[in-house]
């Protein structure tokens, strides 16, 4: 199937689902067209069709998959599975928001079904930031990798952006900023340093029917150590998170979802050249990201997150929600 013709079609048109949809319209004409549309929920739609009155809205689920070449599935977490399983029993590739699913077990049965057909949206896959640190772990900067710490933070759950879906998002049975945030930097633990493992964790659920608003947490990337700590209501900021990965000579992190630095012989820490905020950076990732949808529809190797990753992140964010 060449490039040009890629169609995909959107399950879900909340923020995931109209951000991934802009950034197919804005990449070149004739690269990837979108197929359709569809949410169950018609103020979504109505909204999707003032915005987008070009992009054709479909009756379904089924609709889109039968119109799609890839399905990008940006619904609520509970009902990925069913989603990608349909999508693949009709043949075509499937991309999905994180998480993989809420129910473990069920994550493992599809993934061991699945093949190499589907993939998970983890921009961090596609990070330039990342790919600084990277290149400066492989040119040495740091030595011997010793350890990683996760510190996220917000000022309120769901954060401000979000709050159109508090619905589910501030729910225990798929919400969550463990679910929503966290599982970046998992992931991102896992891809740059080894499979997640030998968990230890505590999670506070202190108010009736809420997400969670405090974890700590202890586990392994290999046979690195991985130190996490989040919670709710400990920043003035939206959203706060770093992401450190120390060694015998040195230390690099990203701060804030994009920005890459490296701690200096003095302690302090320099910005990466050209280090861009997130607001900068996300256009970029997403068209690394859907270079790799074309990859993977094509039946090529690819860089996103694989089912196999995404199962593990999942593994372990399930665990520290049930701890």
């Amino acid at each position: 199937m060449p490039q040009a013709t890629l169609s995909i079609g959107i399950i879900g048109a909340g923020i995931m689902g109209e951000r991934l949809l802009r950034a197919i319209l804005e990449q070149a004409q004739g690269s990837l067209r979108v197929s359709g549309i569809w949410d169950p929920a018609p103020a979504a739609m109505a909204r999707i069709a003032a915005a987008f009155p070009t992009v054709p809205q479909l009756a379904d689920a089924a609709a889109i998959i039968a119109a799609s070449d890839c399905v990008y599935i940006a619904s609520p977490p509970a009902s990925h599975l069913d989603h990608a399983r349909a999508a693949l029993a009709a043949g075509k590739s499937v991309f999905a928001e994180k998480p993989l699913a809420v129910d473990v077990t069920d994550a493992r049965a599809f993934v061991a079904s699945a093949g190499e057909r589907g993939a998970v949206n983890f921009p961090f896959a596609s990070s330039l930031a990342v790919a600084t640190l990277q290149d400066w772990v492989a040119q040495g900067e740091i030595g011997q990798v010793s350890r990683i710490e996760i510190e996220v933070a917000f000022a309120t759950w769901p954060r401000s952006w979000q709050a159109d879906a508090a619905a589910w998002l501030d729910k225990p049975a798929q919400g969550g900023f463990t679910r929503e945030v966290v599982s970046h930097f998992l992931f991102l633990s896992r891809r740059l340093v080894g499979p997640l493992h030998r968990l230890s964790a505590s999670v506070r659920f202190p108010e009736a029917g809420k997400a969670e608003r405090a974890i700590e947490a202890r586990l392994f990337a290999g046979e690195v150590p991985v130190v996490l700590k989040g919670g709710v209501g400990t920043t003035a900021k939206d959203d706060h998170n770093i992401w450190m990965l120390e060694g015998d000579k040195g230390a690099v992190r990203l701060c804030d979802w994009s920005i890459a630095e490296r701690r200096l012989p003095d302690g302090s820490w320099q910005h990466a050249p050209g280090a861009m905020s997130n607001e900068q950076a996300r256009p970029l990732a997403l068209k690394r990201q859907l270079e790799g949808v074309v990859r993977l529809t094509q039946g090529q190797s690819h860089h996103l997150a694989t089912l196999t990753e995404a199962l593990n992140v999942q593994e372990i964010v399930e665990g520290i929600l049930a701890s």
